[in-house]
């Protein structure tokens, strides 16, 4: 089975997840890079802006075609409980390019029905399974028997 993990990530959180994805299933790894810039407390605050209307961004060209791809785990952080934008323009860029997925999210503590529910819409079929993980448990590394339910 051929894999893609595509992801988004503005504080490495959800990169970190991502890498142990592609390590664990031997899948080929798509960065997702906005061509907007999201750093610090002003692009924090823009994100959540651009998130809340599901703004579409342009993003840095892409390596992976996800048509080539049996599965896709799509991994994003949550922004104002919904999914970041990036991702949301990578889904419209790949629009009816996705065979299989999973979704995984990160946030600080909530948003991820939301944010799973958005993404589903975008893709128009549902995920195989979603993985939603605190930022906590990221950077203590707590998440490691989910992931495997995960994965399974």
């Amino acid at each position: 089975m051929k894999i893609l993990v595509a992801y988004y990530s503005r504080t490495n959180v959800t990169k970190k997840v991502a890498e142990e994805i592609a390590s664990k299933t031997d899948a080929d790894i798509e960065q997702i890079i906005s061509k907007v810039k999201y750093d610090g407390k002003i692009g924090y605050m823009r994100g959540g802006k651009d998130a809340i209307s599901a703004k579409i961004i342009d993003l840095e060209p892409l390596k992976f075609n996800p048509s080539d791809y049996d599965l896709i785990y799509l991994g994003v952080p949550v922004w104002a409980s919904k999914a970041a934008n990036p991702m949301i323009s990578y889904i419209k860029q790949n629009e009816g390019k996705f065979n299989n997925v999973k979704f995984f999210a990160t946030a600080g503590s909530s948003g991820f029905e939301g944010t799973f529910k958005q993404m589903e819409e975008f893709i128009g079929k549902a995920p195989l399974k979603t993985l939603a993980l605190t930022t906590k448990e990221v950077k203590k590394d707590e998440f490691k028997s989910q992931l495997d339910t995960f994965l399974d």
